[in-house]
């Protein structure tokens, strides 16, 4: 499982114009599901970004996490994060899960991430999506957990 993490100002995602997620300050989390992944990945990867501390203190260093800070989380499912370009001009998403079972997966990943304690909205799975994102910093995280 792989997570693009974000910390923005604010963000929001939309599905035929229509907003269907918003948050104020907090993280987009960019999430692909590969084969095998499954409940373990996901409750590490929630308990992980629950806690990581990538907020600043008074004093400008990054000693908040996002609870400390009172953020919240947009969760967009993102099979593009599984592109294998290293052929030819067009990306294969072979090693990306099928959408029966990645839409759970996603799914459980905002409720784990719920469970612990972070206010959660989600995109919409498989949907066209528009995600406006203004990022704080920026700070952009890659986390993985196989």
């Amino acid at each position: 499982m792989r997570v693009l993490l974000q910390r923005v100002k604010n963000a929001s995602v939309s599905v035929d114009g229509e907003i269907v997620g918003t948050i104020g300050h907090g993280y987009v989390l960019l999430v692909g599901v590969g084969h095998g992944d499954g409940e373990a990945q996901a409750a590490w990867l929630a308990q992980k970004i629950a806690g990581l501390r990538v907020f600043e203190d008074a004093e400008g260093k990054f000693n908040l996490s996002i609870q400390d800070a009172g953020g919240s989380a947009l969760v967009v499912s993102q099979f593009t994060l599984y592109a294998d370009t290293r052929k030819g001009r067009r990306p294969a998403f072979v090693d990306a899960a099928l959408p029966e079972v990645a839409e759970p997966l996603v799914d459980r990943f905002g409720d784990l991430l719920r469970a612990e304690g972070v206010p959660v909205e989600m995109g919409v799975f498989g949907a066209r999506m528009l995600v406006e994102i203004h990022n704080d910093g920026p700070v952009t995280i890659w986390l993985e957990r196989e």
